[in-house]
C-alpha cells in the first residue's frame, strides 16, 4: 500500500464494515480538498457544513457530502474545471472513482458534482480485509456529492486552516459562528419531507458543548434568501430561541436518532434524545 495512504488509514483503526466505509469516505473527502487546493479553488470559495466541521474541528460523527460557498456571487462560476484535480489526487493513490459534474435539470444557484466508485474495490485499496469487503455488494457504490453555492448569503466570516497529510495544504472555510448559523438555518428551514436529518441535531449539541455563538447576521441573510425571514427586520437571540422551540415541538426525534446512528461510533451519545431534552437546550443558544 502507498505510504501516504497507509498514514491516512492508520488514524481510524477501523474494525467493523461501517468503520471501514466511513474511513474510506473521509479519506476521499480529504483528497478532494487537496485537489481543490492544488487547483486554486479556495481563492474563490470556502468550505462549510458538517464535513468541514468533522475534518477541521473534530466533530464526532462522519459526514457524507461536501458543501462550498463562493466568497462572492458569481452566476457564471463553473465547478467542472476543478474536477480533474480531484480525479488526479484519487488516481495517484490507486483509487477508482468517477468525478463528474451533475447536469442541472432546473436553473439554480447550486453547481454540483459527484464522486462515485465501487465501495468494495476501493475498500480493498485501503487495506480492508477481503472477507470484510465482500460484505458489500459488487454493485454498491460510495457516493459523495459536492455542491457550490454560487449566490452565497451575505455576512459569513471565513478563515484558512491547514491539514498536514497526505501533504501540508490549506483550505478556506467558514468560522465556527458562521458554520453554526448555517446549521441553525438547516434546523429551522430544511424541508425534511419523510426523512428527518438527525445529523443537524447532533451538530447542534456539539456547537452548544463548544460554547459557539451563532452569527445572527449571517443566519438572517440565509433565512431571507430562502423566504423564511422578512428582509429589513433584525433577527435577535430572543426570536431565534422562539423559532427553535417551535421547531423542536414539530420534530420526530426517533426518526432523527435513526438517521444519525450509522455515523456515530458511540450510540450512547443519542440516548437522551427527546423533545424535552432539546427544548431544555434552547436557553444555551447565544448570538453574536
Amino acid at each position: 500500500m502507498n505510504a501516504a495512504l497507509q498514514t491516512l488509514i492508520d488514524r481510524y483503526q477501523p474494525v467493523t464494515s461501517q468503520d471501514w466505509e466511513n474511513a474510506l469516505r473521509e479519506i476521499v473527502q480529504e483528497l478532494a480538498l487537496l485537489g481543490l487546493w492544488r487547483s486554486k479553488f479556495f481563492e474563490h470559495a470556502a468550505f462549510y457544513g458538517g464535513t468541514a466541521l468533522r475534518i477541521f474541528h473534530g466533530l464526532p460523527r462522519f459526514s457524507e457530502d461536501m458543501d462550498f460557498s463562493l466568497l462572492r456571487p458569481d452566476a457564471d462560476f463553473q465547478l467542472a474545471p476543478y474536477l480533474e484535480a480531484i480525479r488526479a489526487e484519487l488516481s495517484a493513490l490507486g483509487f477508482t472513482f468517477e468525478v463528474d459534474r451533475k447536469a442541472k435539470q432546473v436553473s439554480t444557484a447550486i453547481d454540483s458534482a459527484f464522486i462515485k466508485g465501487s465501495t468494495r474495490i476501493n475498500l480493498l485499496e485501503i487495506g480492508a480485509p477481503s472477507g470484510l469487503s465482500t460484505r458489500f455488494a459488487p454493485t454498491q457504490r460510495l457516493k459523495i456529492k459536492l455542491e457550490v453555492d454560487t449566490d452565497p448569503p451575505a455576512g459569513a466570516h471565513d478563515e484558512v486552516r491547514t491539514l498536514l497529510i497526505p501533504i501540508p495544504f490549506q483550505t478556506r472555510l467558514y468560522k465556527l459562528p458562521s458554520l453554526f448559523a448555517g446549521k441553525l438555518h438547516a434546523i429551522l428551514c430544511r424541508n425534511w419531507k419523510t426523512r428527518v436529518k438527525g445529523r443537524d441535531f447532533f451538530d447542534f449539541i456539539w456547537y452548544l458543548g463548544k460554547g459557539v455563538p451563532c452569527h445572527l447576521a449571517h443566519l438572517q441573510s440565509r433565512m431571507e434568501q430562502t423566504g423564511h425571514w422578512t428582509s429589513g427586520t433584525p433577527l435577535d437571540e430572543t426570536v431565534l430561541k422562539q423559532r427553535l422551540i417551535q421547531r423542536f415541538n414539530e420534530v420526530d426525534f426517533d426518526q432523527a436518532r435513526d438517521d444519525v446512528r450509522p455515523f456515530v461510533r458511540d450510540a450512547d451519545a443519542l440516548a437522551l434524545w427527546s423533545r424535552d431534552f432539546f427544548l431544555s437546550l434552547v436557553d444555551q443558544v447565544k448570538g453574536e
